[in-house]
């Protein structure tokens, strides 16, 4: 459990496209930056409550998003 506030993660945008589901996380909790990186990509491991990573493959989510 963490101490981030607002909504924390979106199942629902799986299948989305990365650049609406990117707005719509930012519009759901505007404390977070959500960022779309493709699969296979490398990005850090450190935990922040106003970053959101929105993993995409051929331009749609496929990983829920979540807080981290």
């Amino acid at each position: 459990m963490t101490d981030c506030k607002g909504k924390s993660e979106w199942p629902e945008l799986v299948g989305v496209q990365g650049d609406v589901a990117a707005a719509t996380i930012e519009e759901e909790n505007p404390l977070v930056t959500a960022e779309i990186v493709k699969k296979g990509s490398s990005v850090t491991q450190d935990f922040r409550c106003d970053r959101v990573w929105v993993w995409v493959d051929d331009g749609k989510v496929y990983r829920v998003p979540r807080i981290g």
